[in-house]
């Protein structure tokens, strides 16, 4: 069990207007290699569709700790200490893109929702986007620092990794 102190954002890499499942998503991470990528867990705590529906994947507690339990496969060396949630869709664009191309207005709100209530629970928490964590990523596809500045997170609070 680890201090819960980050919140890191993703994207699926799905095609524009491209939904996806719950099952879908946890088939593509722990079904057996070459099919899935053979994890013990999906990536993320939880997912936003397109409509903005928040859908969780792994239950967890808001107690600030991550239990053995809680830990998804979102970023290599940070998973023990972060929570994940993925954007649906994200396919083709770049970390220095714009939030309004990649994000649906419906996601928009979620995320930012998200975010919000995330940080009331825990204040001392820092989120970035997955590139920010892991060099050689390009996820969630939009400049995650020029989004939370946008919706008035706190800069204590914007990683900088």
């Amino acid at each position: 069990m680890s201090k819960l102190k980050y919140l890191i954002i993703h994207c699926l890499d799905t095609p524009k207007g491209r939904e996806v499942s719950k099952e879908e998503l946890i088939s593509w991470h722990t079904s057996p290699k070459p099919k899935g990528r053979g994890w013990k867990q999906v990536g993320y705590s939880d997912m936003i569709h397109l409509d903005g529906k928040l859908e969780n994947l792994v239950k967890y507690d808001n107690d600030g700790w991550v239990d053995s339990g809680e830990i998804t496969n979102g970023a290599v060396g940070f998973n023990g200490e972060a929570r994940h949630v993925a954007v649906v869709g994200g396919k083709g664009f770049k970390r220095t893109s714009d939030f309004d191309d990649v994000l649906t207005p419906e996601q928009f709100t979620t995320l930012q929702m998200y975010i919000k209530t995330f940080l009331m629970h825990h204040e001392d928490c820092e989120i970035g986007g997955h590139y920010q964590f892991n060099d050689g990523k390009e996820c969630p596809g939009f400049d995650v620092t020029k989004y939370l500045k946008f919706v008035n997170v706190p800069q204590k609070n914007i990683y900088n990794g």
